[in-house]
């Protein structure tokens, strides 16, 4: 699954801060820029598929890393998401242009994309959600987490967690025992803690797109519509089958075959 990032590398300041990024895709001013924020403790090799997809189609996609990894320096004491939705902003505004922006997360990811969202209306013409947690999930997951990052852990103990937590049956993990900074884990867990939930939660004012797999446990069937609850008419749920919370790296395809018309129908104004 998990391969190299693609495309050409960057770097970018935010205050202090210096973001590596990665962007690859169609280099014409008018297409639809798209920034794509990883998940806890990880960074954008688990979107290389999806973003060659999404190139394909003819969008530019930005890759950032995050803070202390891949090249991306910056504070990771004292820091909330305001400042990580930052450090991605500044990547999309780095390439974005008239054709308009589009702000991807993946689970933690969705935070720090809906943070941008609401700290940035005027760069942010979109929101996409993959795999985004609902409002609760069950602790065991939490745990699993703990247990599929640590690399002391025996590997058949890791690779459980993995399958609990993100993969679906019929996907293989293996290739996800690498790829985590405990560093960035607990710099993200403390942003988390330090941040107002008010100041990020309304998200702005930007259509959003709810991707979810149906096998993802941290999205049970219970929660499936908790975005639609919260942010309804702003909304469209789309269930992606054979699909856990990796979502964008066990279905690449499937997901850049949802995300593309989504994109282009924003571009025409047509979302509600």
């Amino acid at each position: 699954m998990t391969t190299d990032v693609p495309g050409r590398i960057k770097t970018v300041a935010n205050g202090e801060a210096r973001i590596a990024y990665a962007v690859c895709g169609s280099e014409e001013p008018s297409a639809v820029t798209l920034c794509l924020v990883a998940s806890t403790g990880r960074g954008p090799e688990d979107f290389a598929h999806l973003a060659a997809h999404l190139a394909e189609a003819g969008l530019r996609v930005v890759l950032p890393w995050p803070r202390g990894t891949g090249g991306s320096t910056g504070a990771l004491d004292g820091i909330d998401f305001h400042d990580l939705a930052a450090d991605a902003g500044a990547a999309l505004q780095a390439e974005a242009g008239p054709g308009g922006a589009v702000i991807v997360g993946h689970a933690y990811g969705c935070w720090i994309a809906r943070t941008l969202a609401q700290d940035r209306p005027d760069l942010v013409d979109g929101i996409v959600l993959l795999a985004a947690g609902g409002g609760k999930w069950a602790p065991e997951l939490s745990r699993a987490i703990e247990v599929a990052m640590d690399p002391e852990a025996p590997e058949a103990d890791r690779l459980a967690a993995l399958q609990l937590g993100f993969f679906a049956e019929g996907h293989d993990p293996r290739p996800w025992l690498s790829g985590w900074s405990g560093e960035l884990v607990r710099a993200q867990r403390a942003a988390r803690a330090a941040t107002d939930r008010d100041s990020w939660w309304p998200s702005g004012r930007a259509p959003i797109l709810d991707v979810v797999g149906l096998q993802d446990p941290f999205r049970p069937a219970d929660g499936r519509e908790f975005y639609l609850h919260e942010f309804a008419p702003r909304v469209e749920l789309v269930a992606v089958d054979g699909a856990s919370h990796a979502l964008p790296d066990e279905k690449p395809a499937e997901v850049a075959a949802i995300m593309v018309p989504w994109i282009r129908a924003l571009r025409a104004g047509t979302p509600d």
